[in-house]
């Protein structure tokens, strides 16, 4: 690649826990991975945006004047919004080739486009001799998934994909974006990334439906009580004021609630050291993904069970927006082989999926090399 000038990327992520409360004010726990979107850049004098992959024969032109008028493209439409959003926070664009190479998994669960929407904006300031803001990178990538890519998403994923660093999880405040790194020490446990394999969008799922529905519980609980964001809701106030609610948005709202107790008790269970009270947390996480706010589905479910009847697995559960996508599991690390093979075998004979499993390390967010 040495006739690019400059090589950026930005990371996958996964959630450790903390699933569906970013976009609710809440407290969350992600971590970036080594599986990256790649941007190989250099200027070409033009007023053009050149895209091109390492795993597609597609090339798409993009013109810095109509950065607005690609939301149809099948490739090239995250790197379109990406550059709009920081064109009219008024950064230049200079024109220039891409090469993206992304080896995030696309619909995993991953955040393949926050990876691209954040290693995007980052060559591009890169090119243009900006100094870089990861926090506000990760913002105006955000902005191009809502307002570009029409996922009406919380700022975890982007935040992640630019903040993470090695070795850690970030306990941050969706909210304020405080943001805590928490060194990622599992003792005789490692994290097993499996993919269920199941064709899935944010976009087509019901994750835009549940930021509706999240919305309106919120206008009705805030008739009874003063809170900006459901995350602001203790169990007890729950307890109390959750009955004016409809049933289904009674148990989104709970969900919202236990999610953001699990989180503050993960934090806890870090600090100390016990994982298997993490493991627990996992576990309770996915059960109420599923019977409270109802993202996970036949797939996901048949791969968590499968994970969570091994005695070598301590918790295990769906994260992304779901619908498909990937689960996290807590394995025993000497008994990572066989955990693969009963899983693999289980899930198989359930759904008729081959499930996939990733080898991916935490890592940093945006990485700079000059070439």
């Amino acid at each position: 690649m040495k006739e690019y000038e400059y090589k950026v990327s930005a990371a996958g992520r996964i959630n450790l826990i903390g699933e569906h409360i970013d976009y609710c004010g809440g407290k969350v726990m992600p971590a970036a991975l080594s599986l990256k979107n790649t941007v190989y850049i250099r200027p070409n004098g033009t007023n053009k945006i050149n895209l091109s992959w390492t795993t597609l024969p597609d090339k798409v032109t993009l013109d810095i004047d109509k950065l607005d008028s690609y939301k149809g493209l099948k490739y090239g439409n995250y790197q379109a919004g990406a550059a709009l959003m920081w064109q009219r926070a008024g950064h230049k664009i200079v024109g220039c080739d891409m090469l993206q190479d992304c080896t995030v998994p696309f619909g995993s669960g991953l955040s393949s486009s926050a990876a691209i929407e954040v290693s995007t904006i980052a060559a591009l300031a890169t090119l243009a001799g900006e100094p870089l803001n990861k926090a506000d990178i990760a913002l105006k990538a955000q902005q191009a998934e809502r307002e570009y890519a029409g996922v009406n998403c919380g700022i975890m994923d982007q935040y992640a994909s630019a903040c993470g660093k090695k070795e850690s999880v970030m306990l941050l405040d969706c909210n304020t974006l405080q943001c805590e790194y928490l060194p990622l020490r599992l003792g005789d446990y490692s994290l097993v990334i499996t993919n269920c394999n199941k064709p899935h969008s944010l976009i087509e799922s019901k994750y835009n439906e549940r930021r509706e529905e999240t919305d309106r519980a919120l206008d009705m609980l805030q008739q009874r009580i003063e809170i900006n964001f459901l995350a602001d809701l203790s169990l007890s106030q729950f307890r109390t004021y959750g009955t004016v609610l409809p049933n289904v948005l009674k148990k989104r709202v709970e969900h919202i609630v236990t999610e953001s107790e699990r989180v503050r008790v993960a934090t806890l269970a870090l600090k100390a050291g016990n994982i298997e009270m993490l493991g627990g947390l996992l576990n309770k996480s996915h059960a109420s993904l599923r019977d409270n706010y109802e993202v996970t589905g036949r797939e996901p479910d048949a791969l968590v069970a499968a994970a969570q009847a091994q005695s070598c697995c301590i918790g295990s559960r769906l994260i992304g927006g779901g619908f498909g996508g990937c689960t996290i599991s807590l394995v025993k690390s000497n008994s990572i082989d066989e955990f693969k093979e009963f899983t693999y075998n289980n899930y198989l004979k359930a759904t008729g999926y081959k499930a996939e499993f990733y080898n991916t390390e935490i890592s940093d967010g945006i990485v700079i090399s000059k070439l």
